[in-house]
């Protein structure tokens, strides 16, 4: 059961949170924007939100999806090991970090690599870490576009196609048409250092 203040003190508005996180909660999908680029969100630990994600973006499973969660808290809950070398980065860096961790919990298995890995990221985002915190659960951020297309600069170059098949669009930033940078994405390896995927 989810409680919300008369009165919010952040930039999310209580009637399109509110909004947001009943279509989470009923397997939907929503069109947001993240602290990289507008995605495609559902709740992650939902196998039929999943799945409903990846048809409408014609993704192969193969491919896996970026999770977002709120916290370092949240993401403990759905790795199994946290090495304090990643929390140590996570807690200083600067720009968008998605970490690839070797085994997830607790979360669908079509979120997950061939080896098992997970990409998850805590994204610099008021409007993004507000949503996960109140809906209290990891949300998918896969790009809005059709697997293949180019990825939208903006929320001007989504298609039609993407737009029509999300539940919810989200009001936000969709004048901004600043272009986000790409996460930078590291994992650890087996000793224990990092290795950057892309920087």
């Amino acid at each position: 059961m989810h409680t919300y203040p008369d009165q919010m003190t952040s930039m999310v508005d209580y009637y399109d949170l509110k909004k947001a996180i009943d279509v989470l909660e009923n397997d939907g999908l929503i069109l947001y924007p993240t602290d990289t680029n507008w995605s495609i969100g559902c709740d992650a630990s939902s196998e039929v939100a999943v799945t409903r994600a990846y048809h409408l973006k014609n993704r192969p499973y193969e491919l896996p999806m970026t999770v977002l969660v709120d916290s370092i808290e949240m993401l403990r809950d759905y790795v199994e090991h946290l090495h304090p070398r990643i929390e140590t980065l996570l807690s200083f860096h600067l720009r968008p970090l998605t970490i690839v961790y070797d085994k997830a919990t607790s979360l669908p298995e079509r979120l997950t690599a061939a080896d098992g890995s997970i990409a998850i990221r805590i994204p610099q985002d008021d409007f993004c870490r507000e949503l996960i915190q109140r809906f209290g659960r990891p949300i998918v951020a896969s790009s809005a576009n059709i697997e293949g297309a180019s990825r939208p600069q903006h929320f001007g170059e989504i298609s039609s196609e993407i737009i029509q098949g999300v539940d919810l669009v989200m009001p936000y930033r969709r004048a901004d048409r600043s272009i986000g940078e790409p996460s930078v994405v590291a994992r650890l390896s087996d000793k224990a250092e990092l290795i950057f995927i892309r920087e």
